[in-house]
């Protein structure tokens, strides 16, 4: 039986697990479909996904209302091919071997609807660019 490769693993961190994060993991669920493995996790979780975001995302037909902000850990990290911060600073865990990114991006934060459109679509830039990277590079 041969080996099947295996599939490549992404985490997208940032403060709170609440836009940005939550963002790129959607879209690379979507876009990626079951080709890459996506995590997302905050190293001060939120209580809840900004509205903002969410609307955000439903505009393009991508639903998120269901996620819940999640912690960052260590074992994540560990599990994660690319890691890829987005204002996490110091608090994200390194590890040899991984590789690391830091996407730098405004904070959808208190922000409307209007302000995040822009987020989301340089996020869904950035996301498109990591798949062609990983599909060249698998």
């Amino acid at each position: 039986m041969p080996d099947t490769p295996r599939q490549p693993s992404v985490l997208f961190v940032c403060v709170h697990n609440a836009g940005r994060s939550q963002m790129a993991a959607a879209f690379l669920t979507h876009l990626a479909c079951d080709r890459v493995q996506v995590r997302s996790a905050g190293s001060a979780p939120a209580d809840t996904v900004n509205p903002a975001v969410v609307e955000a995302l439903a505009e393009i037909g991508i639903d998120i209302s269901a996620e819940v902000p999640k912690v960052l850990t260590a074992e994540a990290v560990q599990a994660s091919d690319v890691v890829i911060t987005m204002g996490c600073g110091d608090t994200c865990p390194v590890f040899p071997g991984k590789r690391y990114l830091d996407w730098r991006l405004p904070d959808p934060a208190g922000q409307g609807v209007d302000a995040v459109r822009p987020i989301r679509d340089e996020i869904e830039e950035r996301v498109r660019a990591l798949i062609d990277e990983i599909a060249r590079s698998s």
